[in-house]
């Protein structure tokens, strides 16, 4: 008889829950404790704007304790006003210009000082001097012959100015004096030696000035140590000057010639004791060459003195001729022509 036998069947497994459904909750993913339920919207937004707030108020400064609970602070000065408009003192650097300090010595200009410095030929107790710099106290300033050289050659140029021309730069549709520095204008009795080179052009600049309506020895130059001998603060080289004048003074009788009209004491004034700009005149010689014309010799030149000297004692410059500057005559250098200065000529 056949014998039947029941497999027993596995239990179906059970479908987890949904959570929440029966109020039975999940254990958190990671960690121990008990997972926080979500906050809603409104919640979330209510917590963000209390932790602002506080983040605000953090930021207060603390409040600080009554001024009576504070000691007294011992009275103290006022501070003087600043004064913005006046700017801060500059101090100047130590010592002077070695350039400066070579022009009072007579080495050089202080134009030329400076293009020795630049092309390494100075030095400063054995150093190598550099453009700009100041020396304090006794120092050893020597050249190099290099510079000696190039110095000696520079040329001065002695013109006889024409009428009708400016001294320095062209003004008022007047030409400068230099135009007149072209080998067709040279002297032929020129004893110089010197032959004409492009190079005598460059930084020539007249030493002294004459007046557009007259006429006399002119000097140009590239050499800064004549022009300082001839123009500087404290030269005391003569210029002399012949002058043609009329009296315009007080009435005199028809045909009085000026040195006739022109009282002793007028004459000595000339000399002495006239001034200009609110300042005294140096010492002059003034005297008479002629009945006509008077013979000046100066030891300055402020703009138009000679014809402002004699509007003060009642006479009419008709003509002016500077004859001499220094030891260097005009002589027989026609009008508009020029020579130069030779090696052995000194002012």
């Amino acid at each position: 008889m056949a014998t039947l036998t029941l497999k027993h069947k596995k239990p179906a497994a059970k479908t987890p829950k949904s959570p929440g459904a029966d109020g039975e909750r999940r254990a958190p993913l990671r960690g121990k404790g008990v997972s926080q339920p979500r906050p809603t919207l409104a919640k979330a937004q209510a917590e963000r704007a209390e932790k602002w707030g506080q983040s605000q108020f953090s930021d207060r400064p603390k409040p600080q304790p009554s001024p009576a609970a504070q000691p007294p602070r011992p009275p103290q000065a006022p501070k003087p006003p600043v004064n913005k408009s006046t700017p801060t003192p500059f101090s100047e650097p130590a010592g002077e210009r070695l350039s400066k300090r070579m022009s009072e010595l007579k080495m050089a200009s202080r134009r030329e000082a400076d293009e020795w410095i630049a092309a390494g030929w100075v030095r400063v107790d054995g150093q190598v001097a550099v453009l700009g710099q100041r020396v304090v106290g006794d120092v050893q300033i020597t050249i190099d012959p290099a510079a000696r050289q190039a110095q000696a050659q520079l040329v001065t140029v002695l013109l006889h100015k024409p009428i009708g021309y400016v001294s320095g730069q062209a003004e008022d549709g007047y030409e400068p004096a230099v135009v007149l520095f072209q080998p067709g204008n040279r002297w032929q009795d020129d004893a110089s030696g010197i032959k004409p080179h492009p190079n005598h052009h460059r930084h020539l600049a007249p030493a002294g000035r004459l007046d557009i309506d007259s006429t006399g020895l002119l000097v140009l130059t590239q050499d800064g140590r004549i022009a300082k001998a001839l123009i500087g603060d404290d030269s005391d080289i003569e210029k002399e000057y012949l002058v043609r004048v009329e009296f315009i003074g007080h009435a005199v009788p028809e045909g009085t010639l000026p040195n006739a009209a022109l009282a002793p004491e007028q004459l000595a004034l000339l000399n002495h004791g006239l001034e200009l700009d609110g300042e005294a005149l140096k010492p002059a010689k003034v005297s008479w060459q002629n009945e006509q014309q008077l013979r000046f010799v100066l030891r300055e030149g402020k703009k138009r003195q000679i014809r402002r000297m004699c509007e003060q004692v009642g006479l009419k410059v008709v003509g002016l001729k500077r004859v001499r500057i220094g030891r260097i005559p005009l002589g027989h250098l026609p009008v508009g022509q020029w020579r130069y200065l030779a090696p052995w000529e000194r002012f």
